[in-house]
């Protein structure tokens, strides 16, 4: 039985493609595996194919990240790429986060690790082309990946170099936030039924956020009661839930902007005594 398994190549990222190839001698005792299937049975690996490979890449789980909202998996760097462009889960769907999707996903080395195992050679060849893929561009490659593959140098640079590389990455902020918002509490001088100003007023988000999402945000920050109400405002005019971010900053136009952020102010209505 010949089987063989290739996994595509990811631009820009360390993973290139992966070939592997499962035989079975012909020439087995046929009478001693049929003594050891009464202990264990074996599957071809096709059949975990489903649990064990990226629907976005279509490849075997690298860096395997799942989905809180819905518990899909899938590589690392393919989830963050899909979610330059969508807020929803490849799979179901469903709305991951309205502008921080990166919040709700989490690595699964458990089943990384089962991946690793069940694939020959899968690991060493990650590791090789994540050194590769460092070396190429003058890094200096991780040391846990470096200790495991030391046949493979690296080219070391001054420390204030290699941190002007890398702050550029690091620091980069996704396109879909693309709103600056100030939060000013109305009555934040003398404060209302002992709530405070925000500590952090200034917040980056998608301008398909809506008003709906600010208030829960604010909710959330000044731990609010259900029987608050909060009321956002710009300039004069009270905001809808349902307007989005974009909307408010299209209709009220350079009013509605300070120092390129969007201004709003909220206040608190108390509940009847």
């Amino acid at each position: 039985m010949d089987e063989t398994v290739e996994k595509g190549a990811v631009d820009g990222s360390a993973r290139g493609s992966t070939s592997i190839s499962y035989r079975e001698d012909e020439h087995t005792d046929h009478s001693e595996r049929d003594h050891d299937d009464d202990d264990e049975r074996s599957l071809p690996l096709r059949e975990l194919y489903p649990y064990i490979r990226c629907a976005l890449c279509n490849g075997f789980f690298i860096d395997a990240t799942t989905i809180t909202e819905c518990l899909h998996t899938f590589c690392k760097s393919c989830i963050v790429k899909h979610f330059f462009y969508s807020n929803r889960c490849p799979n179901c769907a469903i709305v991951v986060h309205q502008t921080q999707s990166l919040y709700n996903i989490r690595p699964d080395r458990q089943l990384q690790d089962i991946v690793f195992k069940m694939v020959p050679y899968l690991e060493e060849d990650e590791r090789s082309r994540i050194c590769e893929f460092y070396k190429n561009r003058g890094l200096e490659v991780p040391k846990p990946v470096a200790v495991t593959a030391p046949a493979i140098g690296t080219v070391k640079l001054p420390p204030r170099q290699r941190r002007d590389m890398l702050l550029p990455s690091v620091f980069t902020i996704p396109s879909e936030l693309d709103m600056s918002l100030m939060l000013e509490f109305l009555g934040a001088e003398e404060g209302i039924a002992n709530y405070k100003p925000l500590e952090r007023k200034y917040v980056r988000v998608s301008g398909e956020a809506t008003i709906h999402h600010v208030e829960v945000f604010i909710r959330r920050k000044m731990e609010l009661s259900p029987n608050y109400k909060v009321d956002v405002v710009c300039g004069e005019h009270l905001l809808e839930h349902c307007q989005s971010l974009r909307e408010v900053c299209n209709t009220l136009g350079k009013h509605a902007l300070q120092d390129g952020m969007l201004v709003l102010h909220f206040g608190l209505v108390l509940p009847a005594q």
